[in-house]
């Protein structure tokens, strides 16, 4: 797969913080060709990037990037490529995801509000500019206010598992997810695998249920990954027979990491999910 792909990024619609627009106008200055909106649990901002794209001249794939609760509640990604965003079970789907996302942001300002921390509903409300407030929001609030360094600082100290501000996930059930997906005419991809911090076992548990449930491809190349972890996911695409995927997952020029399309290339032996987007 090119550098010149990105198939995993984010806008405003979602926790991301440019513009579709603005974020494909980015991702063509960079050489970007072939870019993938995959915002978190909507498509809200597809018809802006569309019309972007068409400026600069580059294809976009509409996508999605799905919340899924697997074996106990840990929570996973799905990115679904090449969807019709307006399939009626994806968008009955994403919606109940929003659903709780809206439930979650108030409770995770109850409990940030319980720990010393008022106005945080507030606060990540004023950094929401699209469809759904998100833990990068709160985030934003945090680091603004003063109470934390940086995103990786407050995920540290605030919003994961035994932090005031952890909220447990309950989200889509994997087959839900790629079921929506495929019959939006998508493909499903297993996003940042190594992200997720399971054991070797575990993650071969996942990927063999994300395959089962009809999983398409893995994404073998993300931002914020080491040269041995895209390493050991070529090696997982090739054991699974899956393809594979390259994304920057990209969320704005404030927050840390790669640019749109700069991150490592796709290791020769991958078979990559832009060609089933072709077909």
């Amino acid at each position: 797969m090119s550098s010149a792909i990105d198939l995993h990024t984010h806008s405003t619609a979602s926790d991301g913080t440019l513009t579709p627009g603005a974020l494909v106008e980015l991702a063509a200055a960079r050489g970007v060709e072939v870019l993938a909106l995959t915002d978190h649990d909507l498509t809200d901002g597809l018809d802006e990037a569309q019309q972007a794209a068409l400026r600069c001249g580059i294809r976009l794939v509409p996508g999605v990037e799905i919340s899924v609760s697997w074996r106990g509640g840990q929570t996973v990604h799905v990115v679904g490529l090449g969807i019709d965003p307006t399939h009626p079970e994806l968008r009955a789907g994403l919606a109940r995801l929003r659903d709780y996302r809206d439930w979650r942001a108030g409770e995770i300002a109850r409990r940030l509000e319980k720990a010393g921390i008022p106005g945080a509903l507030e606060g990540a409300r004023r950094h929401a500019r699209g469809g759904i407030v998100g833990r990068m929001h709160f985030g934003r609030f945090l680091i603004e206010s003063g109470r934390a360094r940086d995103m990786r600082a407050v995920f540290r100290r605030f919003l994961v598992r035994n932090r005031p501000g952890y909220v447990a996930g309950d989200w889509a059930a994997l087959d839900e997810a790629v079921g929506w997906i495929r019959a939006a005419g998508g493909v499903a991809v297993l996003a940042h695998p190594f992200r997720y911090r399971l054991t070797a076992t575990r993650l071969r548990e996942l990927i063999d249920a994300f395959r089962s449930s009809g999983g398409a491809a893995i994404e073998v190349v993300s931002g914020h990954q080491q040269p041995s972890e895209t390493a050991m996911g070529a090696e997982l695409a090739e054991r699974y027979a899956l393809y594979a995927s390259r994304g920057s997952d990209y969320h704005g020029p404030s927050e840390s990491g790669p640019e749109p399309g700069q991150v490592a290339p796709l290791p020769p032996r991958c078979r990559p999910v832009t060609e089933l987007l072709n077909g």
